[in-house]
């Protein structure tokens, strides 16, 4: 039997939260230009990720969204847009957490500011009739990319200052937003009844 110091499940051993990483998403990007020949180019201040794709899909297809030719991922594409005198940033079909937070390492480093994800999800308790849109709270930790960032815990939770500044924002809008928890899972087609039974009794 391997020992995992404090009896912790592999995972969670030698996480150092505290310390700087040794590889850092600015250096590829810079790597990526030189090797791309690409120019220096800021990314908006706020950039949406789209994982379903259907966001930027639409916006390419109205003619709305604009190629960033500069945007030195390996892994992705990004658009830009305008809604509401402010332009936007997005990058399509960024399924599962360590593809979304790879993408994401890279915005900030690149001067993202806010980042937004939108994606639809399936829904463990009917709350009202969709189409609605929930403000995530809370997250019920079942993948493992979160555990690189933060503490073990059953739980992460949304900022609440974010949360204050959020408070009546989406008043009036077509589709209602309400505020609930979700559940994060690396693996949609390996949950049991049994689990989901679980996962809905905490709510």
């Amino acid at each position: 039997m391997t020992d995992h110091h404090d009896g912790s499940v592999p995972i969670l051993a030698n996480k150092h939260y505290a310390e700087e990483s040794a590889f850092q998403p600015g250096n590829l990007l810079r790597e990526a230009r030189r090797q791309k020949g690409l120019a220096v180019r800021a990314v908006p201040a706020i950039c949406v990720l789209d994982p379903d794709g259907d966001l930027v899909r639409r916006l390419r297809r109205d003619g709305r969204a604009t190629a960033d030719r500069d945007w030195a991922c390996y892994h992705s594409e990004l658009d830009r847009f305008v809604e509401s005198d402010l332009e936007f940033g997005i990058v399509g079909c960024v399924v599962g957490a360590s593809y979304a937070v790879l993408v994401a390492e890279q915005l900030f480093a690149a001067g993202c500011r806010l980042l937004i994800s939108m994606t639809s999800s399936g829904q463990l308790q009917p709350i009202r009739p969709p189409p609605y849109f929930i403000l995530i709270e809370r997250a019920l930790r079942d993948e493992g990319t979160s555990y690189h960032y933060l503490p073990s815990s059953e739980f992460s939770q949304a900022d609440a200052g974010v949360l204050a500044t959020l408070e009546g924002a989406f008043d009036g809008l077509r589709e209602p937003v309400l505020s609930g928890a979700t559940w994060t899972t690396d693996a949609p087609f390996r949950e049991t009844e049994r689990t989901i039974a679980a996962m809905t009794a905490r709510g």
